[in-house]
């Protein structure tokens, strides 16, 4: 059996190429303007604490109608 090749094979579309060449350039890396990285930071915290906070507060019935959604969304998609 042939070996394989463990060079990345270069797309033929040129704007794929394109991207690709960004990609390397930039190492992935996209710059965001304009987001304050302390705002970002506080957003992020509010939203870790958010979801155990709603838990807490759900009752046993709200809990179950929630899982009985989001089975059927799951089961829906499988069809």
């Amino acid at each position: 059996m042939p070996k394989r090749s463990s060079k990345k094979r270069q797309p033929q579309d040129v704007n794929l190429l394109a991207a690709n060449i960004v990609e390397e350039a930039t190492h992935g890396e996209e710059a965001q303007p304009g987001k304050n990285p302390h705002a970002v930071a506080l957003g992020r915290l509010g939203g870790k604490k958010g979801g155990p906070a709603r838990a807490k507060t759900l009752t046993a019935e709200q809990r179950r109608e929630i899982a009985r959604k989001a089975a059927q969304a799951r089961w829906s998609k499988a069809e």
